[in-house]
């Protein structure tokens, strides 16, 4: 949300998650990748057939935003741009379904003046163009957003706290989770998520989507808003409906990103607003099997507003096809 010179300048890259031919892991380690062809941040990227998506974002100064929007191939090893968002935004959600992008809610609008939106994208990406998709039953920005079982869920971020809101303050955090039926075109309200937060960051793990970190907006006796990061690490199951509380990060941070791989959650980055400002370079893995969280090496540069997804690419050790974790950064996490 805030943007700071270190932060402003990022570049998007790529990651290769290899193991080793030996039985014996060697220890993770950060290596440089390609950057992308725009610097921004603000971003959720997704995946869609073994392609990296990431649209809009906000530019440097942060009263710029993009309506930019580009994949990463991993054949290829490359960047390519591809048609533009029909509007431009930041924090505007990613989630791939049924072969189709979908681009959630966002906000428009320069710091201060950010307006939460209602509107959905779908992209068609055979014919690399935008559609209309139907609205949120009301606008929202800086949540999460996942696809399990062809459908898509949008989970807390921020919302208007009254009709007519056009400055950040104005906006407030949600808990509430909707769903989006794509055959049906609607959505439908589902049980809330136990905290309410913006700047979270979410990954599917077993057809179940992990919540963690993020911030709890509370405003303050003067009317100034504090931006109070969490740690709280929330499950829901689509199936059931359900929502469970798993162990929290050992650090609570908010602008970070998180991706899953082979069953197990990696988190990276985020800042925090109080006590002081600062922007974190930590990395940590989290294995539901154990609730246990496990520090992995730092990245080179601490960074906020970056985003992080999984898929199968074509880098391949032992026989073995391996996934690989793309981070919004300088470099990639070899491991």
């Amino acid at each position: 949300m805030r943007t700071s010179s270190r932060i402003a300048h990022l570049a998007l890259v790529a990651a290769a998650l290899v193991s080793t031919q030996s039985q014996a892991q060697r220890l993770p380690r950060w290596e440089q990748a390609a950057p992308a062809g725009v610097a921004r941040q603000e971003l959720y990227p997704e995946v869609l057939d073994g392609k990296i998506y990431v649209a809009g974002g906000l530019l440097s100064p942060n009263t710029g935003y993009s309506a930019h929007f580009e994949s990463w191939d991993a054949t290829q090893a490359r960047w390519t741009r591809r048609a533009t968002l029909p509007e431009a935004r930041h924090h505007i959600a990613l989630a791939a379904a049924n072969g189709r992008l979908w681009g959630v809610g966002g906000f428009s609008g320069g710091f201060p003046n950010w307006r939460a939106q209602s509107s959905v994208f779908w992209y068609e990406p055979e014919a690399d163009r935008w559609h209309q998709g139907p609205d949120l039953p009301r606008p929202r920005a800086e949540g999460v957003a996942a696809a399990v079982l062809g459908k898509v869920y949008v989970i807390g971020g921020r919302v208007p706290a009254f009709v007519g809101a056009s400055h950040f303050n104005d906006h407030q955090d949600t808990a509430a989770v909707e769903v989006l039926d794509p055959a049906s075109g609607r959505w439908r309200r589902l049980p809330d998520a136990p905290t309410a937060r913006n700047s979270a960051a979410s990954a599917v793990i077993d057809g179940r989507i992990y919540v963690v970190g993020g911030r709890s907006a509370r405003k303050q006796a003067d009317g100034a808003l504090s931006q109070i990061n969490v740690s709280t690490l929330e499950v829901f199951d689509p199936v059931r409906n359900t929502w469970t509380t798993r162990k929290p990060m050992p650090q609570a941070r908010g602008g970070l990103a998180a991706a899953a791989h082979r069953g197990k959650l990696y988190v990276f980055g985020g800042e925090q607003w109080v006590p002081e400002q600062k922007v974190f370079a930590d990395s940590w893995v989290y294995d539901p099997d154990t609730d246990d969280w496990e520090a992995l090496p730092p990245m080179p540069t601490a960074r906020h507003g970056l985003g992080a997804a999984t898929f199968a690419g074509d880098l391949q050790l032992a026989d073995d096809v391996t996934p690989e974790l793309v981070s919004v950064g300088l470099r990639h996490l070899d491991v």
